[in-house]
């Protein structure tokens, strides 16, 4: 019997996630754009992305009960090297027709961050951010938890793109995130 693994991929190990979806469709499409790639693996009612870059083994799991926002999930996200590729992954996004927020040099959960927020067609959200500044005690946070709202993480200022169209969101309700400010 085999005792290795059937697929290949550069990393000692990669994060898998199975993710219920109402139409696997619109949640495939999405995905596409989020990944610049096709699935991997079709099949009735389930895709799989098999990303090398993240590396993520994302399966799609078509369901007739709760997605999205039912779940108790906050946000998923895929950290990047640099604020060009946070920029590359808006441009896609914003060119397949998906409303994206873009927050540039937001502290959030004591770290500076430039990122790009997407909701994919069952209301889960989606962060790409590139780290620009892990020193968080130098940076000034309201009190309590990073990152609990519905609205997502982070961003006084938020600049909401759908389909090339930018206009400024006010605060959002937030109650560690604020533009970044040295102490």
């Amino acid at each position: 019997m085999n005792t290795e693994s059937a697929v290949e991929f550069a990393t000692a190990s990669r994060i898998h996630m199975g993710l219920a979806v109402r139409d696997l469709e619109k949640s495939t499409a999405f995905y596409r754009v989020v990944f610049g790639q096709e699935p991997t693996k079709t099949r009735p009612r389930y895709a799989k992305f098999e990303v090398a870059e993240p590396p993520v083994n994302l399966a799609l799991n078509e369901v007739g009960g709760a997605t999205g926002q039912n779940n108790i999930v906050a946000h998923f996200g895929i950290q990047v090297k640099s604020t060009e590729a946070v920029r590359a992954a808006a441009d896609r996004l914003t060119a397949a027709g998906i409303a994206v927020d873009v927050e540039e040099e937001v502290t959030c959960c004591y770290a500076v961050q430039n990122k790009v927020w997407a909701t994919d067609p069952d209301g889960n959200k989606w962060e790409i951010f590139v780290l620009l500044d892990d020193h968080g005690a130098q940076h000034q946070l309201s009190a309590g938890e990073c990152c609990s709202t519905a609205e997502g993480c982070c961003g006084e200022e938020i600049l909401h793109t759908t389909a090339g169209q930018r206009e400024t969101r006010g605060s959002a309700t937030t109650v560690c995130c604020s533009p970044a400010q040295a102490t």
